[in-house]
């Protein structure tokens, strides 16, 4: 399960299960990199549930 994160300096995919980690990106410098990481991390539920909700449970 992974998220792709897009904003107008580049993007990123960050794994989201078992853990967050961050799988590519493009453009982004690594203090955006820390900041969206920390964003993922603190909405790990509510990316969880909405993906399942939006695939199925796979």
């Amino acid at each position: 399960m992974h998220v792709h994160v897009t904003c107008e300096e580049g993007e990123a995919k960050f794994w989201i299960e078992p853990i967050v980690a961050l799988a590519s990106y493009v453009k982004l410098s690594p203090r955006q990199l820390v900041e969206i990481h920390k964003i993922v991390e603190d909405r790990k539920d509510e990316i969880v549930r909405e993906w399942k909700k939006h695939f199925g449970k796979r």
